[in-house]
């Protein structure tokens, strides 16, 4: 009994805070609600850029084809906290220390050559590298002026 009262007693700051937090969540949502504009025209629902009236829809697809080489610059990118922080402590890790960060950066540096060989880092789409493949004249030379990046 006395360690079940005890158990409840540490859950009484959280339940105050969240408590608490409900509350002031509920209080911004009312506010807002009752104190916020509602009249809506067509000319309001308007999207204005700069005194740009819009032309056609914002509904098209972006051609992303980066994203895969951006999130591969933030894994690696993160990469070099573990080298700062191997930098910080590199005389108290020693010789260990120092097979143990050539041995990291051996496998960053495959994985970086396995992604380079698969293709991952290529920023070209589909349509350039085929236009890329129909442009190269003999020996593999590209007439860069007729393509277009």
């Amino acid at each position: 009994m006395e360690l079940s009262n005890e158990f409840l007693d540490g859950f009484k700051p959280f339940l105050f805070y969240f408590a608490l937090v409900l509350a002031v969540v509920v209080i911004m949502l009312g506010l807002s609600y009752f104190l916020g504009q509602r009249p809506h025209s067509h000319s309001k629902d308007l999207p204005f850029e700069s005194g740009i009236v819009s032309v056609g829809s914002a509904q098209f697809r972006i051609s992303v084809h980066f994203y895969l080489p951006a999130i591969l610059f933030i894994i690696f990118d993160l990469e070099v906290v573990f080298l700062f922080a191997w930098a910080i402590a590199v005389k108290q890790a020693g010789w260990p220390g120092f097979i143990e960060i050539s041995l990291f950066v051996f496998v960053l540096l495959a994985a970086l050559f396995y992604l380079w060989r698969i293709g991952a880092l290529d920023w070209r789409t589909q349509t350039q590298k085929r236009e890329l493949k129909t442009l190269a004249g003999p020996g593999g030379v590209t007439n860069k002026k007729e393509f277009k990046l």
